[in-house]
């Protein structure tokens, strides 16, 4: 994203108009009353953004790391205690209704077929159709279902210990050993618009959105 985020983290900028990280929030079901924040860089100005903009919901920050997403993660673990939990990346835009296809399962991870499954995590199902591999950036993907930034998941995710993975520390090597011992379901994505990774994909990303509310 740069040179945009020489000056601005990644959820602040802006699609027709809002910054990203606002249509995250907008995501997330009213009956979700707690949200967790995990900031890293330029945390402050993320903090100063949410403080100012949302409302109705009581809101804790955590300070994420700079070994990987696993660490960042958890970060949010000393809010979480033996409960059920919706996961969001804050650099994406989810759909609000996937999001509510997700909590309407136990355990769930939404999915997206993806056209590059070497850039991705990709899962892997069992004959019960549940998730039992999450393989990220694989080198040869015998699939293209994609993992999207959207998880319905519990705190049994803490007892999974982080592995390195090509020089990072990736949430999704956590995840990957909990859908081997959890069902988690695979909910695919009606309306995926794709990663928000280059400045242009900000305008792409904002018509379709338009069209979206059309």
């Amino acid at each position: 994203m740069r040179p945009l985020t020489l000056k601005e983290p990644k959820p602040l900028l802006k699609i027709n108009g809002k910054a990203i990280i606002d249509y995250v929030y907008e995501s997330i079901p009213e009956e979700v009353d707690e949200v967790i924040v995990v900031v890293r860089y330029m945390g402050d100005k993320i903090k100063s953004h949410i403080s100012e903009n949302w409302r109705r919901k009581n809101i804790h920050f955590a300070t994420g790391s700079d070994k990987g997403t696993a660490y960042s993660f958890l970060a949010a673990s000393k809010y979480l205690k033996n409960e059920r939990f919706l996961f969001l990346y804050g650099d994406e835009v989810p759909d609000p209704r996937d999001v509510k296809r997700c909590l309407n399962k136990d355990l769930s991870v939404l999915v997206f077929k993806s056209a590059n499954p070497r850039a991705n995590g990709i899962a892997y199902l069992r004959e019960d159709g549940t998730i039992g591999e999450i393989v990220e950036k694989p080198n040869n993907p015998k699939s293209n279902m994609a993992v999207d930034g959207v998880m319905v998941i519990n705190t049994d995710i803490f007892n999974y210990i982080p592995i390195r993975t090509k020089g990072e520390y990736y949430f999704s090597t956590m995840i990957d050993k909990f859908v081997e011992e959890h069902k988690v379901y695979p909910v695919m994505s009606t309306n995926f618009i794709g990663d928000v990774t280059k400045p242009e994909d900000l305008e792409r990303v904002g018509e379709l959105l338009k069209q979206r509310n059309e």
